[in-house]
C-alpha cells in the first residue's frame, strides 16, 4: 500500500516531502501530522502495520510481539476521530512492553507462569500513551520478568534484528526494538534498568534513550525494589524519541490507574494530607519548621489548633491502617517482579 502526503497546486493527489513513501517510512511525528491534517487517517495506519505485522512477525520473523490487539486497535483508532486534544502523536500506532499493565490485555511478563493473567488496571505508563492517543497494537517480547538483555520469551521465538535475523535484538525491550527497526510500529515503549533499552537500542540501528529515575511515572506501584528501572522510548529518530519521551512523563495519579477501591482508600489518605497542608498554608508556616511541642512565635492560637487537629487526624490508627491497605492493594495490582 502506498500513500503520497501533503496537496500539491500542480497534479491532482498526492506527494510526499521527499517523494513517494511507504507509509511506515514516515516518522511517527510526520505520522501524526498526517492524520492531523486529515491526510491519512489512524485506521489506514493501524491497517497498515496490522498487515505488515501479520507478514513479518509470524513463527518465523523478528519475534516483536506476543499478543497483537488488533480488534482493539482498529476501535480506538476509530474512536480517535472524536478524540479532544491535538498532540503530536495522536493517532499514531505503537507497542507496549509486556512488562507493562494492560486493562484487558494478557500481559506475561515474559514468563509461562503469567500466561493466562489479565490485569483489571493499565499502569501510568499506558495510562499517559492512551491519553495522548497512541493507538497500541499490542504487547512486545520481554525475557522472563525482563531480566536477560537479550529477548528469549518463555516458549516464544527470540527477538532478532530484521538487518540480520540470526543476530539478537537484545534485551530486555527487543521486542520493543525489532518491531520499531522492522517497520512493524513507527515507536515504541521500552524500559531500562541495566541497558534493556540501550542495548536493544544498538543491536537494532534506533534511537534509545533511559530517562533519569523520577522522570515517568511508575504508577500505581513500581516493581523494581533499587529503583534503576524506568520506562523510555524506542524510536527511529531522535525527535520521534523525544516525543514520545514528552508523553512518557506526563504525570499520571495512582487514583487514574487503581481500581476503585484502592482510589476510594487513597482520595481519604490525600484528604488528609492535604488538610495539613491547607492549614500550615494558611498559618503561613514551612511544614519543615513546625514543632507541635514548639510552634513558631506569633502563630495564631486558631490556626495551632486547626494545624493540630489535622495532625492528629494523620496519627490516628485508623489513618495509618488506610495508608497501609492502600499501600499493599497497590502492591497487588502491580505484581511485576521487575522492570527492567
Amino acid at each position: 500500500m502506498i500513500r503520497r502526503l501533503g496537496r500539491t497546486s500542480e497534479q491532482d493527489g498526492w506527494a510526499s516531502v521527499g517523494g513517494m513513501a511507504e507509509l511506515h517510512d514516515l516518522t511517527a511525528l510526520e505520522q501524526g501530522a498526517a492524520v492531523a491534517a486529515g491526510e491519512v487517517s489512524s485506521a489506514e495506519f493501524v491497517e497498515h502495520y496490522l498487515e505488515r505485522i501479520d507478514r513479518l512477525d509470524g513463527p518465523d520473523g523478528v519475534g516483536a510481539f506476543v499478543t497483537v490487539t488488533a480488534e482493539q486497535a482498529r476501535e480506538r483508532a476509530l474512536a480517535g476521530r472524536a478524540a479532544p486534544g491535538d498532540g503530536p502523536l495522536r493517532g499514531v500506532p505503537t507497542a507496549i512492553k509486556d512488562l507493562n499493565l494492560t486493562a484487558g490485555v494478557r500481559t506475561t511478563f515474559g514468563s509461562a507462569a503469567y500466561d493466562d493473567f489479565v490485569p483489571e488496571v493499565s499502569d501510568g505508563v499506558v495510562l499517559s500513551m492512551e491519553a495522548a492517543g497512541l493507538v497500541s497494537l499490542g504487547k512486545t517480547a520481554t525475557p522472563e520478568f525482563g531480566s536477560p538483555c537479550y529477548t528469549e520469551p518463555d516458549g516464544r521465538p527470540p527477538s532478532v534484528t530484521p538487518w540480520d535475523r540470526t543476530r539478537t535484538a537484545g534485551g530486555s525491550s527487543g521486542g520493543a526494538a525489532a518491531a520499531v527497526a522492522a517497520g512493524l510500529v513507527p515507536v515504541a515503549q521500552g524500559s531500562d534498568g541495566g541497558g534493556s533499552i540501550r542495548i536493544p537500542a544498538s543491536c537494532c540501528g534506533l534511537v534509545g534513550f533511559k530517562p533519569s529515575r523520577g522522570r515517568i511515572s511508575g504508577s500505581p506501584m513500581y516493581g523494581d525494589p533499587v529503583g534503576l528501572a524506568t520506562a523510555g522510548p524506542i524510536a527511529r529518530t531522535v525527535r520521534d524519541a523525544a516525543a514520545l519521551l514528552d508523553v512518557l512523563a506526563e504525570l499520571r495519579d495512582l487514583r487514574d490507574a487503581a481500581p476503585s477501591d484502592i482510589a476510594d482508600e487513597w482520595q481519604q489518605v490525600v484528604g488528609r494530607l492535604e488538610a495539613l497542608q491547607r492549614a500550615l498554608d494558611d498559618a503561613g508556616v514551612d511544614p519543615a519548621d513546625y514543632d507541635r511541642d514548639d510552634p513558631p512565635e506569633g502563630l495564631d492560637p486558631a490556626d495551632r489548633t486547626a494545624i493540630d487537629a489535622a495532625a492528629r487526624e494523620l496519627v490516628r490508627p485508623e489513618t495509618a491502617q488506610s495508608m497501609a491497605s492502600v499501600e499493599t492493594q497497590a502492591r497487588d495490582v502491580c505484581q511485576t517482579p521487575l522492570y527492567l
